[in-house]
């Protein structure tokens, strides 16, 4: 029996690291979105830090990645700037690729 409950603590030691990676790995993300983003958008440097913690908020909404999407191209609608969903989204799979790289060599 004694097997069994550290069977089950580990996995649930697994699931809250792989949650907590995948969290800093997006928060990671969104920052690097940003920067990419807010360049576009004619931000400057201070602009940018506050739009990540913008994007990182966004990214609570709901679950997976639309909603910074969604909060990117409302943006850019607002400034009157043209960004493409599609090259929007495999930047953001391209960046989460890499925090999540970087996350494994931290490690």
């Amino acid at each position: 029996m004694a097997s069994m409950k550290d069977r089950e603590k580990a996995f649930e030691s697994k699931f809250a690291h792989d949650a907590e990676m995948n969290f800093k790995a997006e928060a990671r993300r969104n920052r690097l979105l940003a920067a990419w983003v807010g360049e576009k958008l004619g931000m400057n440097d201070d602009d940018m830090k506050a739009y990540a913690g913008t994007l990182i908020a966004a990214d609570m909404e709901e679950a997976g990645d639309d909603d910074v999407i969604n909060r990117i191209m409302a943006d850019a609608d607002e400034r009157k700037v043209t960004l493409d969903r599609d090259e929007l989204k495999a930047k953001s799979a391209e960046f989460l690729t890499e925090t999540r790289a970087a996350l494994m060599d931290e490690a």
